[in-house]
């Protein structure tokens, strides 16, 4: 009953298919895929309209400012280039899911941090492309500020310039540059490690479309929001 309850919310909050799931993910940015639709609607609503993108606000401003944080300056975000509906915003909850569970609506590019009270948090996100999106249920079981990134070995395999960053070399260290960003988040499944992550990524641009090698991104000022935000161990639902 809960899974079919599940996949009707999901269908309803839906905008549009993707393909199926990889066993092994890498976070790293790939050539674009398809991008999300230029649509926005209104919450609790069916309204749907062309998005017009804002000016400047005090507090987008703030929201996505430059930020000092762990030694590094993570620059200021052009958020007037990202359509609106993915900046961070609390919402109606539309999961029904209880309160400290992350919800990702791949379909439709959001991650939700659901609330007490019936609200949750809404981040835009970026997924893995057609073939390395991933769904299911999960736990947190780790998190790291500034992590480092080790590509797995498939994926050194598809590119062979990343071997310098292999485990065995001690993977990238942290920085700016560094695809799982500002923060990480480690999805396990059944105490086993399922390779995916919701991460920081200095790729803005690529916050609501279909891009990476499997994991869930976020823009790094939404990452450290959530990371603050989540609790130990968390459930974790993905939609596919």
């Amino acid at each position: 009953m809960i899974h079919k309850t599940l996949y009707s919310r999901r269908g309803f909050l839906s905008l549009l298919g993707v393909g199926t799931a990889s066993t092994l993910a890498g976070c790293a940015s790939t050539a674009p895929g398809p991008g999300d639709t230029m649509i926005t609607y209104r919450e609790g609503g069916s309204v749907r309209r062309p998005a017009i993108l804002p000016g400047s606000s005090p507090e987008l401003d703030q929201m996505y400012g430059t930020v000092v944080d762990g030694g590094f300056v993570i620059p200021a975000i052009p958020y007037q280039q990202i359509n609106p509906r993915y900046y961070r915003q609390r919402v109606l909850d539309p999961t029904g899911e209880r309160p400290g569970t992350v919800v990702v609506d791949t379909p439709s590019r959001f991650l939700y941090l659901v609330e007490p009270g019936g609200s949750a948090m809404r981040y835009g996100v970026g997924i893995g492309r057609e073939g390395f999106a991933w769904s299911g249920e999960g736990v947190i079981q780790w998190r790291q500020k500034w992590p480092k990134w080790t590509p797995p070995n498939d994926m050194i395999a598809r590119q062979p310039e990343l071997a310098k960053y292999s485990a065995d070399n001690g993977g990238m260290p942290p920085g700016l540059t560094n695809p799982l960003g500002a923060r990480a988040l480690y999805i396990f499944q059944n105490g086993q490690d399922t390779l995916y992550r919701l991460h920081g990524s200095p790729e803005w641009n690529s916050i609501g479309k279909a891009v990476s090698s499997g994991c869930v991104r976020l823009m790094n000022q939404d990452i450290i929001d959530l990371y603050e935000r989540v609790p130990q161990k968390a459930r974790v639902v993905v939609w596919q």
